[in-house]
């Protein structure tokens, strides 16, 4: 069985299913490669008028990358080539779906990860559920959280996105579409009904596909059942995440004895301050830069990380032994340098 799936209708409606539903949809280099063929061609096809983006089975979308084939970077500069590889046709898949010229409909349900957000966050139109667990979880893995991240990330009110960033929150439905990375909520229960009417209809007889597909969308959308927690911790986000280095955020959390504070500083020092430092950085740089440009930084950025033992001390404790207690080589803010930050944005391949 084919790990993408692909199918046109005669009414102009293409689907994208990605078809590892036991690996939660994990993208590897061959369903990123045959996604991307599938966009260029479609570009110009005027038998393709929208384009649907979903994964199969009921656990979500998509995990994100699949991190087991990265962690084999480290075995040999063959292995480390083809990782290289792995990320540059991912990136030029997501900025294709955020070019796309005609409706991309993305369906966010269930677990929406990394990878995931980066292929999705694109699409014009992007709907959410009451299954939807979203997040950029790689500073559990002392990664980055590449994908564009540092561009769509900086479109979240505030300092949400940074917050999002270094602490790898997972959000449910409301609070993805208040970071405005979701555009509309409709009931799991509702997807089959929503598609078979997308199916049903003759695009070809629209000249405003956009605009249909909003109405339609309109149709089917409802309020989220559960309030999101980002509006109610908003300014406070913002007051502490405005730092500009990572041990003033801290020293703000420290300073505030509020549940959040203390949680959120248990959680930053957690993580490897590796990813802490040279996440922040890129968030802060990422502000003024477009999708392009932040995909550009992301490559230098995976390149070096997958060069950093860290990065696999902590792929190691999340996924392949699962002990949950990484021991990093840089186990102190203290440890990384602003020269050793600076490292990581310099290209290495």
């Amino acid at each position: 069985m084919s790990e993408v799936l692909f199918s046109i209708t005669e009414n102009g409606v293409a689907t994208i299913t990605l078809n590892r539903p036991k690996a939660i949809n994990s993208l590897n280099y061959q369903m990123i490669v045959s996604i991307k063929s599938k966009l260029i061609q479609w570009e110009d096809d005027p038998a393709i008028r929208i384009v649907i983006l979903q994964g199969a089975g009921e656990k979500g979308f998509c995990a994100g990358g699949d991190i087991k084939t990265l962690y084999q970077s480290k075995e040999s500069e063959a292995a480390f080539k083809q990782s290289i590889q792995f990320f540059q046709e991912e990136y030029k898949t997501d900025q294709l779906v955020a070019n796309f010229p005609k409706p991309i409909l993305a369906c966010l349900d269930g677990i929406v990860m990394g990878g995931g957000i980066g292929l999705s966050q694109g699409a014009s139109h992007r709907i959410v559920t009451e299954r939807t667990k979203w997040a950029m979880p790689e500073m559990n893995i002392g990664f980055f959280p590449d994908v564009g991240a540092a561009y769509f990330l900086n479109k979240a009110p505030g300092q949400i996105g940074r917050y999002l960033a270094l602490t790898a929150k997972v959000l449910k439905a409301s609070d993805v579409i208040y970071a405005n990375s979701a555009d509309a909520f409709i009931p799991s229960e509702s997807l089959n009904s929503l598609f078979e009417l997308i199916n049903k209809t003759d695009w070809h007889q629209d000249e405003n596909p956009a605009a249909a597909l909003d109405k339609i969308i309109h149709n089917f959308k409802r309020e989220p059942e559960h309030t999101g927690k980002l509006a109610s911790i908003q300014l406070e986000i913002d007051k502490h995440f405005a730092h500009s280095t990572v041990e003033e955020i801290i020293e703000s959390l420290e300073t505030d004895k509020s549940d959040f504070s203390l949680q959120t500083m248990k959680t930053l020092q957690s993580k490897s301050p590796v990813s802490l430092k040279v996440t922040l950085r890129q968030l802060i740089e990422g502000e003024m830069k477009s999708l392009r440009d932040c995909l550009d930084t992301d490559l230098t950025l995976a390149a070096n990380f997958l060069r950093s033992e860290d990065f696999y001390e902590g792929v190691r404790s999340v996924v392949i032994d699962k002990d949950q207690n990484p021991q990093y080589n840089y186990k102190q803010l203290s440890e990384v340098s602003s020269l050793m930050v600076d490292s990581f944005f310099q290209h290495s391949f």
